[in-house]
């Protein structure tokens, strides 16, 4: 049986207000887009990386350091609240009538700098061993367990999460005595495009959970996020993949 034919997308549209321009501003001397591209090229594993952005500006960022971009994304599909299944269910139809087709795709964000080409190999044979799987998703242990938190309903509140043990409410147990709780980080999604055309979903319902080590999980969400990810590659405490190339505009 060949390989499934799997593709690297990368979403990288404009229009970021906490931190503008973050997905072509300077880190470390490149765009921080091109650590995702570099990350996916070396991990040998991508038939085509694309980049889904709706500035053309960007677009050539993104072609300078090895992705393609064969269309840029509808507006309607660019905004601040767009789904990801919007966009990726345009790009993967698009390019089905373009003749291009896959077996699987992997959602790889630029906010995520930290992930090494070793992260996604790892990630695609913990998905292609798992029988039946649908999709895989990077997932690390929280750092704020949710059983302790709360929903304030007008002059009282009550906890979010329910089924703690009779007299051993969650909100007053030690975070080392509270049920493992994972949450969800931007390294990556793995997924069969045959669930995106069955269930109009990324994910469908059975879900491989993929733990991240370290920082492949940083995500840039804020300014905090971006001066904490500079410091960390200022101090040696973290390593960017290698891109290869010249910086952009050189």
């Amino acid at each position: 049986m060949p390989d499934p034919r799997v593709v690297g997308l990368i979403p990288a549209r404009g229009g970021s207000k906490r931190v503008p321009g973050k997905n072509v501003r300077v880190l470390a001397g490149h765009p921080v887009l091109a650590y995702t591209i570099s990350a996916a090229r070396g991990s040998g594993l991508f038939a085509d990386i694309l980049v889904s952005t709706d500035e053309e500006a960007t677009a050539a960022v993104a072609r300078h350091y090895g992705a393609e971009v064969p269309f840029l994304r509808p507006a309607e599909f660019a905004g601040d609240t767009s789904p990801d299944i919007e966009w990726i269910e345009f790009t993967l139809d698009r390019l089905a009538r373009e003749g291009r087709s896959y077996d699987a795709f992997s959602i790889l964000r630029p906010t995520s700098p930290f992930r090494r080409p070793d992260t996604i190999r790892r990630a695609w044979e913990r998905f292609s061993s798992q029988k039946d799987a649908d999709s895989l998703r990077a997932v690390e242990k929280c750092g704020q367990h949710p059983g302790k938190m709360w929903v304030v309903e007008g002059e009282l509140m009550r906890p979010l999460l329910d089924g703690a043990p009779p007299g051993r409410p969650w909100h007053s147990t030690p975070y080392q005595a509270l049920p493992p709780v994972y949450v969800q980080n931007a390294s990556l999604e793995i997924g069969w495009t045959r669930v995106v055309r069955e269930t109009h979903t990324i994910a469908g319902e059975r879900i491989v959970p993929f733990l991240t080590e370290g920082l492949e999980g940083f995500d840039i969400n804020d300014p905090n996020d971006w001066w904490l990810a500079e410091e960390l590659v200022r101090r040696g405490e973290a390593a960017l993949p290698a891109v290869g190339r010249p910086p952009y505009g050189s």
